[in-house]
């Protein structure tokens, strides 16, 4: 038995595939219709715009526009973040509530996507504001709560649907390669377009520009996800009786509901603190972009060509992660992942030193390995509820809110690491159109900060996830259910 492959077989107090979990649910989803998924997927690219515009430009926008210290943007996005771990889960609890009452999760849907003006202010900045440092710090930290608040009310009902959904462990494994290869989509959109919308940072005014742009562009296709979301899972009204006692299960505080289903299932318990790290990590590396690409390859265009080569190779490998996880199982796959983003990041110490082909080679690799990261631990997550029962199925919401309370955790750690690591190295804040020197250690901390650092956390992550035993069993038990491969 491997630890470290997940080969071994649950030990006692971890939940294993049961009868009252995964029933019946072993297949790929092929009978689930493609329109409707598309649709569903497409939700996706929306927020795709949202996870990646503000990890990418919001440190360097407060640092390199807005003159604000390192130390101060980096509270002005762990702050907001901190909010969330109260925030997901009571959205979730909200949300199973919902689901109770109304039979679907619609309502809330509905509601996240007045998310684009949120977004909007986040770079709109008004000139007496942009003006104080202190003052620009508080209205992006204020809209940043809004922001999240209005993306949570979107995210965890939208991810909540796969559990919701009776397909088995590839069928789950299919409808998140759907929506990963569409949210690709957003983060590429988001991360190329927005560096070339922002310029160089000289504007405020350009930032405000892009955010609109983007906006619209994310609207637009929350709106075709709630139509996908609806046509997945066609309401089914509960009568009175079982729709109260579902409701009743369902109730209770948030953070309570968000403890019980940690302390329930140890599988879930440990695929959220190794995505923690994951998140952290690929966050840290999308804040410390342009800083790279500016002041260590001495080319502050390059962020969009660096964006590019770590989002776009998920179009491509997606399809292919999902095709090896059939044979591999997830919890191989996601260790490799894990191993050769570490190794990737340290290849990026190199800089340009031996040919600006050496960052890139290493950029691709990093987002070869992204687009597993992404696929693997979400699609592991309905794995880990299903198999727990039929009562933790009933929590789904709970379950998908300490979730992407984890997800938007890491989005905060991971700047904020990147922001610390500036601060120690006396990196020097700027206004817009300012040109000033950094000093030599300044510059070892973006670049220790942006390689070391992140191969140190995804070095954490693979010894956290070595520890999910969970994968393996359900891997055996849809094998036997699958039966032998018929002979030619």
């Amino acid at each position: 038995m491997n630890a470290a492959t997940g080969s071994e077989a649950p030990p006692p107090g971890h939940p294993a595939p049961t009868a009252t979990g995964d029933t019946a649910d072993t297949g790929d989803g092929a009978d689930v219709p493609r329109p409707a998924l598309l649709r569903y997927a497409l939700g996706s690219a929306g927020m795709g715009v949202y996870v990646t515009v503000p990890g990418l430009l919001l440190l360097y926008f407060l640092t390199d526009t807005l003159g604000v210290a390192p130390w101060l943007a980096g509270l002005a996005l762990l702050l907001p973040k901190a909010v969330d771990i109260v925030l997901h889960p009571f959205v979730g609890s909200l949300s199973d509530r919902e689901r109770a009452r109304r039979g679907n999760r619609l309502r809330l849907l509905a509601a996240g996507c007045a998310l684009a003006p949120a977004f909007v202010a986040l770079f709109a900045v008004p000139g007496p504001v942009a003006d104080r440092p202190w003052a620009a710090a508080v209205w992006v930290a204020g809209w940043f709560v809004v922001a999240n608040a209005l993306f949570a009310a979107y995210q965890v009902p939208y991810l909540s649907t796969p559990t919701d959904m009776t397909v088995g462990y590839h069928g789950r494994t299919r409808v998140l390669s759907f929506r990963m290869v569409v949210l690709t989509v957003g983060i590429l959109v988001g991360g190329a377009l927005a560096p070339l919308l922002a310029g160089e940072g000289d504007s405020v005014t350009r930032y405000a520009v892009m955010a609109l742009v983007l906006g619209v562009f994310m609207v637009a296709f929350q709106i075709v996800g709630v139509g996908g979301v609806r046509d997945l899972l066609p309401t089914e009204p509960r009568p009175d009786v079982e729709g109260r006692e579902a409701e009743r299960k369902a109730h209770g505080p948030a953070l309570t509901q968000a403890r019980d289903v940690l302390r329930a299932n140890p599988s879930f318990r440990v695929l959220v603190l190794g995505y923690l790290l994951v998140s952290t990590t690929t966050h840290l590396v999308l804040a410390g972009l342009p800083y790279y690409a500016r002041h260590e390859l001495g080319r502050p265009g390059f962020t969009t060509v660096l964006m590019a080569a770590f989002v776009a190779p998920a179009l491509l490998t997606t399809p292919l992660w999902f095709r090896l996880s059939r044979s591999w199982g997830k919890q191989r796959c996601l260790l490799l992942c894990q191993a050769f983003f570490a190794a990737g990041a340290l290849g990026l110490a190199a800089g340009d030193a031996a040919g600006i082909a050496v960052p890139v080679l290493c950029t691709l690799v990093l987002g070869v390995c992204f687009a597993g990261l992404q696929l693997f631990p979400f699609s592991m997550v309905p794995d880990t509820v299903r198999a727990a029962g039929s009562r933790e199925i009933e929590r789904t919401g709970a379950y998908t809110g300490v979730w992407t309370a984890t997800e938007s955790t890491g989005a905060a750690a991971g700047p904020y690491l990147y922001s610390a690591a500036l601060a120690l190295g006396g990196y020097a804040a700027a206004r817009a159109g300012e040109d000033i020197t950094q000093t030599g250690a300044a510059h070892t901390a973006i670049l220790l900060g942006f390689t070391l650092l992140p191969a140190l956390l995804m070095a954490a992550a693979l010894m956290v996830q070595s520890r999910y035993r969970l994968d393996a069993e359900m891997t055996r038990t849809t094998a036997a259910a699958d039966g032998p491969a018929p002979r030619a």
